[in-house]
């Protein structure tokens, strides 16, 4: 049964569903596509079209940010202008210290191209990268 055939979609625990609403629909600008139950909570899960499809599921959980790894990546035309858009709605950009930024946040990657990190309230990591 090959999975490549079937839509993959992110999920992302967040601690408080509310907060990650302010976050992911009022930030980041996501359209809801979908509303659910998350475990035993109704309402505790949001699904988040992105692309033109249904993309991210964030959903209320008490594994919320535990993990340092980047969850999801968007791949940006201009990274420039997609940085400052999401720091004007308040986001902040993430650096890191083995890496050298520019005044947005911004550090070469690695074979060619750019990429900036961001984190949600619960500390999720998300990056945005482009080509150029």
């Amino acid at each position: 049964m090959p999975l490549s055939t079937y839509e993959l979609r992110t999920s992302i625990a967040v601690s408080d569903i509310q907060r990650a609403v302010a976050f992911y629909e009022g930030k980041l600008g996501l359209p809801l596509v979908q509303t659910g139950p998350s475990a035993r909570i109704t309402g505790g899960s949001r699904v988040y079209a992105s692309g033109g499809g249904p993309a991210l599921n964030v959903y209320q959980s008490t594994t919320a940010g535990t993990t340092e790894a980047t969850l999801a990546v968007w791949y940006v035309d201009d990274l420039d202008r997609i940085v400052d858009e999401l720091t004007g709605a308040g986001v902040e950009f993430v650096r890191y210290d083995q890496f050298e930024h520019d005044a947005r946040g911004i550090t070469p990657r690695a074979g060619g191209g750019r990429i900036a990190w961001f984190q949600d309230p619960d500390g999720n990591t998300f990056a945005l990268e482009a080509d150029v």
